[in-house]
């Protein structure tokens, strides 16, 4: 049995005893009932997803897969594609704003070479995780970006990702990803699903200008055609069109799942990912937090078409995990709260009167 398959079939339903028992911690605290809003529904899926009736916090990591792709060719980012492999060493030197953010927060980053398309393996950059599938993906106007082999490759590198977070005790993961022009596949990629069309779907990405927009979308209006009779499984829709590290943060999100480890899912491209994991197996999204509503293209609609709250409103659109970084710092106060609050009981403070 290939380590995807295993990995989907250990996927267990939301523990709901645990979601109860941290209601009714809620519910002792010293504070009218419900007053800490969306922060005590934050408490009561992690509980769920953790499987953990105590909601005991732990340490935080922050996942960042970083690939190329080959789509790049038809000029659908306003950088060169060398600067794939040039924020790879930056992030891992400390020098990007997800390294900033990581260290302010004190969480773990690993930082994952999935295919970026100039392999510094051979003399490895400090700080970054070789977990290379290839040399970026093919331009998939020219045929698939991956083959099967290569998607299921990619998937499972992010369950490994996921596994060895959680192995080392992280309880709480953030999932982001780095890798010019891939706001293209993930564009393509969420079309495919939500049947929302390209002119709504694509964005700016880097910063492109209206001409650029509109070669962008050309781009993705073509693949969906090209691509059209392979966009049915989750596995064939991220193999038509997508990319490595995209596949590798899919992975990560099932791995999560499975290792009862909630993870938090950064913007567009990562929503992309976890939209093509939902696919892959239905009931995922309930174990994942959607950190913000980007900027980005489309991912408001994204988001409303598939009926996910995003924790933060903030109009980011850089990627790398910031917004999981931030959504996560969100969490861990919820967790705070819950578990350093006085109770009534505890503090002498009178209860509701009924």
């Amino acid at each position: 049995m290939s380590l995807l398959k295993q990995t989907i079939d250990s996927i267990l339903p939301l523990d709901n005893e645990a979601a109860r028992a941290a209601d009714a911690r809620l519910d002792t605290l010293t504070k009218p009932p419900g007053s800490l809003g969306h922060l005590e529904e934050l408490v009561r899926r992690y509980a769920a997803i953790r499987h953990d009736e105590s909601v005991k916090p732990g340490r935080g990591a922050i996942a960042v897969f970083v690939a190329d792709h080959g789509v790049a060719d038809e000029g659908v980012s306003s950088f060169p594609q060398a600067v794939t492999a040039e924020m790879l060493r930056n992030i891992a030197a400390g020098g990007a704003a997800i390294s900033v953010l990581a260290r302010r927060f004190g969480y773990a980053l690993k930082v994952v070479d999935v295919g970026v398309k100039v392999d510094t393996s051979a003399n490895p950059l400090a700080g970054v995780t070789y977990r290379r599938v290839g040399a970026g993906t093919r331009n998939f106007l020219d045929g698939p970006a991956m083959t099967p082999d290569e998607t299921t490759r990619a998937l499972e590198v992010g369950i490994e990702i996921a596994r060895e977070l959680a192995g080392s005790g992280t309880t709480l993961i953030g999932v982001g990803e780095m890798g010019i022009a891939n706001s293209t596949p993930a564009a393509a990629i969420l079309c495919a699903l939500t049947a929302i069309e390209p002119s709504a779907i694509v964005g700016r990405g880097t910063g492109l200008d209206d001409a650029g927009v509109r070669r962008k979308i050309e781009v993705v209006t073509r693949a969906l055609e090209i691509r059209r009779d392979a966009l049915t499984s989750g596995e064939s829709i991220l193999a038509a069109l997508g990319g490595f590290e995209i596949a590798a943060m899919a992975g990560a999100y099932i791995g999560g799942a499975a290792f009862k480890v909630p993870v938090v899912v950064d913007g567009f491209i990562a929503t992309a990912a976890a939209a093509v994991a939902e696919k892959i197996h239905q009931g995922l999204f309930d174990h994942l937090f959607f950190s913000h509503r980007s900027a980005e293209g489309g991912h408001a609609l994204a988001l409303d078409h598939f009926k996910l709250r995003p924790i933060l409103d903030l109009d980011l659109r850089l990627g790398e995990g910031t917004g999981a970084a931030l959504a996560m710092n969100v969490i861990d106060s919820a967790l705070d709260l819950l578990n350093n609050m006085a109770t009534f009981a505890g503090a002498g403070i009178s209860g509701k009167v009924r």
